[in-house]
């Protein structure tokens, strides 16, 4: 059974990495002691090892001891022995990149569709979608596909910004560019603010934290969802 926390962003304004998330994290790692951790988007270009100092510093408020998927040998087997996994933000170009370049996606997909609890962040959430098609990211390198992990049935597009009233901002806005993609790609996509998440158990899809999200399907006008809406049938 399936059990994933999507979450829009690790940080909020003014807030340390991860703590609005903690408590919810506690409970959700409650079996974990040890926490596989994928750095591949690589944030600012920080390293593998500095990334997952960062995410070890966090976890260690709740008693949990964070790895590296870099610092295996065999990463594959890293995955099917975690008991836990996190995938954090960065870019999404890159983080594919490195997914597909070590041979990791596919049984990332499996284990997880399996059970192993999964979280993931900006970057570690748009791969939970059919594709990375809208993320924000500039497309910095060039992964070999934009498939990703289908752990839902709709594509995800973390840090959604309404427009700002009164901006002189010329450029697209996040609803533009979702509906552009909605001329190519039939599937819906959930615009997720910072600091709400989906919380995936079994079939369940259901939308957590104090915002509402933004629900784009094609050729259809947008809608606001609650909290505690469930998303199973979204597709």
């Amino acid at each position: 059974m399936k059990n994933i926390i999507i979450a829009s962003t690790s940080t909020l304004h003014g807030g340390e990495y991860l703590d609005y998330l903690l408590p919810e994290l506690q409970s959700f790692f409650e079996n974990v002691k040890e926490l596989l951790f994928i750095p591949y988007a690589r944030p600012s270009g920080i390293s593998h090892d500095d990334y997952t100092k960062k995410v070890s510093e966090a976890f260690a408020k709740i008693n949990i001891v964070v790895k590296g998927i870099h610092e295996f040998e065999n990463p594959i087997e890293a995955l099917e022995k975690a008991h836990g996994i996190f995938t954090g933000g960065g870019n999404t170009f890159l983080l594919v990149s490195q997914l597909y370049k070590n041979n990791v996606i596919d049984t990332l997909e499996k284990v997880v569709k399996n059970g192993t609890p999964y979280l993931g962040t900006s970057a570690g959430s748009n791969i939970c979608g059919l594709t990375m098609s809208t993320t924000n990211d500039m497309p910095i390198v060039y992964p070999p596909s934009f498939r990703t992990l289908g752990f839902v049935s709709f594509n995800i597009n973390p840090h959604y910004l309404d427009p700002t009233e009164g901006s002189t901002h010329m450029g697209e806005t996040r609803e533009t560019r979702i509906n552009e993609f909605h001329h190519f790609n039939p599937q819906p996509v959930v615009g997720l603010r910072e600091g709400s998440w989906l919380e995936v158990k079994g079939d369940s899809v259901k939308l957590k934290g104090n915002l509402t999200a933004r629900i784009f399907k094609r050729n259809e006008t947008p809608i606001e969802v609650a909290p505690e809406t469930e998303l199973n049938d979204l597709k």
